[in-house]
């Protein structure tokens, strides 16, 4: 063979070396992508299997006698810790037939009074319906307001010496930008169909007739929240004159009025007093999709609705 064609051979087995590196190379690159999309579409359908329930549920395996917790942590409020997901909770520790008792731990500033007003109603019901299965209450740092409406329905309610513990009232907060208007020029313009459809509007002066409605609408609320501690605390409870005016006790003092039935935690109540120390917690838990949906539902109901904007809450 000659020089040339000894050449052109050379040149040609190295063409096809890189030709068939480069193919190869190609093929390792395809198989990875094809790797790499179906680890992200499994990714994308384990998040949406989670969001949707479909899967990891939160199924409890229980075997034996046992303590039932739910808990109400946070503003008692739709987006928040909504009634339905303290219901929901309830009924479930309620229905498990091998629950002893039940704790209802709360750490609660308030909320909506319907909220409340809510879960107090079922569980009354729940213990008319399963009259050996107690409801205790423990209390953490926090119990007041809406808190305690719920609170006041339970068999009976530990707290510690330190809790806060009351609150028994009801507000209804807003602004007034009457006087900002007016340094900055700002008319209102408000047209309405009806005479009181902007109510308590906070662009427009006070108006003393809608004023003086809101008082007498916020003292009904009031009374049915005394009501219920009443209806529920019964003869336990010492009356003071400033005991339904908003103000608010530490756990210890709360005891001595009969607001509250002793000292104690989740586990002492569960050990000692249920005898049950096994503690099984059936407080739902909401998913991301819930919780986006609520809160945006929330936001929305503020801006259509003037007297949730205006927040009325038990406080």
């Amino acid at each position: 063979m000659s020089e040339p064609e000894k050449s052109a051979s050379w040149e040609r087995e190295v063409l096809e070396k890189l030709a068939l590196a480069a193919l190869k190379e190609q093929r390792v690159a395809r198989h990875w992508n094809i790797f790499f999309r179906i680890l992200g579409f499994s990714f994308l359908f384990l998040i949406f299997f989670s969001v949707m329930g479909w899967i990891g549920n939160n199924a409890i395996e229980i075997t034996g006698k046992h303590t039932a917790l739910v808990e109400l942590n946070g503003t008692i409020a739709s987006g928040e810790v909504s009634a339905n997901q303290i219901i929901s909770g309830l009924q479930a520790a309620f229905k498990d037939k091998n629950t002893k008792g039940v704790i209802l731990r709360i750490n609660s500033p308030g909320g909506s009074p319907v909220q409340a007003g809510q879960i107090y109603d079922e569980i009354k019901r729940l213990r008319v319906k399963y009259p050996n299965i107690p409801l205790y209450v423990v209390v953490d740092d926090l119990c007041a307001s809406g808190g305690y409406y719920v609170a006041a329905a339970a068999d009976r309610i530990y707290v510690d010496k330190a809790s806060l513990i009351g609150s028994i009232g009801v507000l209804m907060d807003g602004f007034g930008f009457t006087g900002t208007m007016d340094k900055l020029g700002v008319e209102r313009r408000l047209l309405t169909a009806g005479t009181n459809k902007g109510f308590l509007d906070p662009f427009s002066p006070v108006n003393p007739q809608q004023e003086n409605y809101a008082k007498v609408m916020l003292e009904e609320i009031h009374q049915q929240f005394i009501k219920a501690v009443r209806d529920g605390r019964g003869a336990r409870l010492k009356e003071t004159p400033d005991m339904f005016s908003g103000l608010i006790w530490s756990g210890e003092k709360a005891v001595s009025l009969g607001l509250a039935d002793g000292f104690g935690s989740t586990e002492y109540v569960a050990r000692d007093v249920i005898h049950a120390e096994n503690v099984v917690d059936f407080t739902p838990q909401e998913g991301f999709a819930d919780r986006f949906a609520k809160r945006f539902g929330v936001a929305l109901g503020k801006n259509i609705n003037p007297l949730a904007a205006m927040g009325m809450e038990l406080h």
